[in-house]
């Protein structure tokens, strides 16, 4: 978490601190009490749970410590809306959340507003330095629950026939030109990579360390909706040399054929603001780690490691299309588009740096225990909050996940060095 030097002042904290929690509740204005109780697939949960777990973290980690004599909206809570905290205690299963029609959304929305009034009433009496690290926790967990929010409710509306828009109220985008795929030159020998300790960052991010980068080059932007049409239509998924085994093995078993919300006809996709043509200058977004390999491979070329892509981002500032440009959809750019967008596919797995030590006690479950099995995914994405994303910033998922907004940006082995 963040260093002494940079936790934030008791009323700078406040401020803050009410402006995620109220950019959460803008972000479901427009959906319906019967929107949010919907779970379409065991990855998503529904938006109500979010609401609540989120609220349930800010009770369970920052007031029962740190007010005595605390009392819980509902003792029920603590069991229906715990994730995967097992110091903390049982918890209702993830795959069942959809079944929950009550509490209702308004109890939920009340229990916000207790747990808010007692954050509140707590900060008042200053924000010593535990304290305020605790809250800032808290922030970016409810930012990467922003997210997952609007990430989950677009897999439940795509199961709509309907096909209803999330928002009417989104920005359109015209599309823009594309320079031709190129490589540059990326930073090559010993390169210190993760957090440096002027902010907030997740303890998956530390310790800062040196790694050695092989000689190699970096696409200079993120692969497009055409260039990944070209994939389909050069047959693309019925080449097995192409693929992971795993990743043959699942696109036998799914019948995946194209990004998930493409349209059969390759022409359409479902998007949070309803279904849009394809822009073929966008980047393609909603494939799986095995898809992204494959189509790297098809393009004579891989994906980057996690540290060869922090390299090339790290000297870049923190702008692109993310969560404020309310459009919550991938872009057409002439850019390099690190940051917003898409996720981008590392070849890196998910594992510890060394000398990693996860946080004490329950906090401890946040990250290092998903260390196991998952790739890393760096950049945010469209739906990304501005102040959440970082160079070091990493992320993670399945192999085989492709309900996020997850893309692709290609490297190669510089030959010859």
């Amino acid at each position: 978490m963040a260093s002494p030097s940079a936790q934030l002042t008791a009323a700078s904290l406040s401020t803050s601190f009410v402006a995620v929690r109220n950019q959460t509740l803008a972000l479901i204005a427009e959906l319906s009490a019967e929107d949010t109780v919907v779970q379409s697939m065991p990855d998503v949960s529904p938006t109500k749970w979010h609401l609540a777990h989120v609220t349930w973290f800010f009770e369970r980690f920052v007031l029962e410590p740190n007010l005595p004599d605390y009392s819980r909206f509902d003792e029920q809570f603590h069991y229906l809306f715990n994730s995967y905290y097992y110091t903390a205690g049982e918890m209702h299963a993830r795959s069942k959340r959809g079944l929950l029609s009550r509490p209702t959304l308004q109890q939920i929305l009340d229990y916000r507003s207790y747990v808010d009034t007692a954050i509140q009433q707590l900060l008042q009496t200053g924000a010593a330095e535990d304290l305020s690290q605790l809250v800032t926790l808290g922030m970016h967990h409810e930012q990467q629950h922003q997210e997952l929010l609007l990430t989950d409710i677009k897999h439940v509306f795509s199961c709509n026939p309907l096909r209803p828009p999330v928002s009417e109220l989104l920005q359109t985008k015209t599309t823009a030109s594309l320079a031709a795929y190129s490589f540059s030159e990326g930073q090559s020998g010993l390169h210190a990579v993760g957090a440096n300790g002027d902010g907030f960052a997740f303890d998956n991010e530390t310790p800062r360390h040196n790694t050695l980068l092989h000689p190699h080059q970096i696409g200079n932007r993120l692969v497009s909706n055409a260039e990944y049409r070209n994939f389909i239509e050069d047959g693309g998924y019925q080449q097995s040399e192409l693929w992971l085994s795993d990743g043959w093995a699942t696109i036998k078993e799914q019948g995946w054929r194209r990004p998930l919300y493409w349209h059969k006809n390759l022409e359409r996709e479902f998007t949070l603001g309803g279904d849009i043509d394809i822009d073929n200058n966008a980047p393609v977004c909603h494939v799986s780690y095995y898809e992204a390999d494959a189509y790297a491979r098809w393009a004579g070329a891989r994906l980057p490691t996690e540290f060869e892509w922090e390299s090339a981002a790290s000297e870049l500032a923190i702008d692109g299309n993310l969560l404020e440009s309310n459009c919550w959809h991938p872009v057409a750019s002439n850019g390099q588009q690190y940051f917003g967008d898409v996720w981008e596919w590392t070849s890196s797995s998910y594992a510890p740096y060394p000398g990693f030590t996860p946080l004490a006690g329950s906090l401890g479950e946040y990250n290092g225990k998903f260390m196991c099995n998952q790739m890393s995914v760096r950049g945010g994405s469209c739906v990304t909050p501005k102040k959440h994303i970082r160079a070091s910033y990493r992320s993670f998922f399945y192999p085989d996940a492709r309900w996020q907004f997850l893309g692709i940006r290609l490297a190669k082995d510089k030959r010859g060095s």
